[in-house]
């Protein structure tokens, strides 16, 4: 996973073990982002489940979970099956389904979800790689993910059904906060779309079908069958640099997800589109697959889209590029002020400086904090995150910071940087 940008940041944590606030007793929730992890977050670890099998999964309950050490999302599951075996469906309390006809869903759903595939530079020259999905929502190549799919990415590419290669892909818009990102797919025409339903005829217990690129591993979606068993749920995502992230309204189902299904369609019986998979739970690091899982509902993300659309940037949305500080950052505490003996009590502390960028040509340095922009205070990385993103690649900006040295400022121009 990886989380919410802040102010040009270019380097975030692997995944940290979130939070649910309510229930307490639940498991918890955590992005299912791209496969696998970017190149900070160590290899997955620990027995490996099963051998691929033949044919596309669909299934409503899993077996057995599998081990795997800390890394993006849940880390491994069940791997996608790369023949064509006749499918297998079931219900979420593992009896045979019959409201469903799973595969047909699936078949009429499949080539309007793509593959999306990112790369994202560190620090020091390094490329990581992660893989999410999405849905298409035009016929000339929007495309509808979460933002944390494609956060942090210097390079966007898309797989479409039916078209060989790879299409590159940019950020049209963005709102981090719900975790919604529109993208354009360069150089296509005449593609099928998915079809949104009103989220808000959804009841408890309908029937639901969740389709994604588990894992990254490319070619037919993976597809989960199951339930909806709540509505408008709040969860607490993330806690890395970023601290933790709300999300609210969510449907909850027990469809399993696994890393790579973000972005992907949860689909009602009409194959339509009532939600996009964001979230999944998980009860411990060893976990793999999650029969916990939640969606973003379709009517609050297609607001979102129609928003970017109009092209109007408000408190939550980002239009195209960013501007670009170089930085990474994490919130202020006080242990920290106390080993760094710097007379600041807030602000965003400095961890990486990337080389070339307007923070290193004005003199940022690690261990550094970042109190103002633009004379405007800064009282944490997410809010310097905000005052970043106001600005556009080559626009001017004043910043602050205090180091071992006393207090500096200086006019940079940002530079174009990796998606939000």
């Amino acid at each position: 996973m990886a989380e919410p940008d802040n102010g040009g940041m270019d380097e975030r944590p692997p995944d940290q073990p979130p939070t649910l606030p309510d229930p307490p007793d639940q498991p918890e929730p955590s992005l299912v982002s791209g496969w696998p992890p970017p190149p900070a977050t160590p290899p997955p670890t620990g027995p490996s489940a099963e051998p691929p099998r033949p044919g596309r999964i669909v299934a409503a309950v899993l077996a057995a979970l599998l081990l795997v050490g800390a890394g993006a999302g849940l880390g491994w599951g069940l791997t996608r099956d790369q023949g064509s075996s006749p499918a297998q469906s079931g219900s979420s309390n593992g009896q045979p389904a019959t409201s469903l006809d799973v595969q047909a869903i699936a078949d009429r759903l499949e080539p309007a979800v793509v593959d999306v595939n990112t790369e994202i530079q560190g620090s020091f020259g390094q490329i990581g790689r992660g893989a999410g999905t999405g849905m298409l929502v035009s016929s000339s190549g929007e495309v509808l993910t979460n933002n944390h799919v494609i956060q942090g990415a210097t390079k966007i590419e898309v797989s479409i059904t039916g078209r060989s290669g790879t299409y590159e892909a940019t950020v049209v818009g963005a709102d981090p906060t719900n975790d919604v990102a529109l993208l354009q797919v360069q150089g296509v025409s005449g593609l099928p779309t998915v079809t949104l339903a009103d989220s808000s005829n959804l009841v408890l217990g309908q029937h639901v079908v969740a389709i994604g690129n588990a894992l990254g591993q490319g070619g037919s979606p993976s597809v989960t069958e199951g339930t909806i068993s709540a509505l408008e749920r709040s969860i607490t995502v993330g806690g890395g640099l970023a601290g933790a992230r709300p999300l609210t309204g969510l449907i909850q189902m027990d469809a399993p997800i696994q890393p790579g299904d973000s972005g992907g369609p949860l689909v009602d019986s009409s194959a339509q589109v009532v939600g996009m998979i964001t979230a999944a739970s998980r009860s411990d690091f060893g976990q793999s697959s999650s029969s916990i899982g939640f969606a973003i509902p379709s009517n609050d993300a297609l607001a979102i889209v129609q928003q970017i659309r109009t092209g109007n940037e408000s408190s939550t949305i980002i239009i195209g590029p960013v501007g670009f500080l170089g930085v990474g950052v994490q919130d202020l505490n006080p242990d920290t002020v106390a080993r760094l003996g710097l007379n600041v009590t807030s602000g965003a502390l400095v961890l990486t400086v990337r080389p070339g960028t307007p923070a290193e040509s004005a003199g940022i340095t690690q261990d550094s904090v970042i109190t103002a922009i633009d004379g405007e205070r800064v009282s944490s990385a997410d809010a310097l995150g905000t005052a970043i993103h106001r600005h556009d690649p080559g626009e001017q900006i004043e910043v602050t910071w205090v180091d071992g040295s006393g207090t500096h400022t200086a006019t940079v121009r940002l530079i174009t940087g990796p998606a939000v």
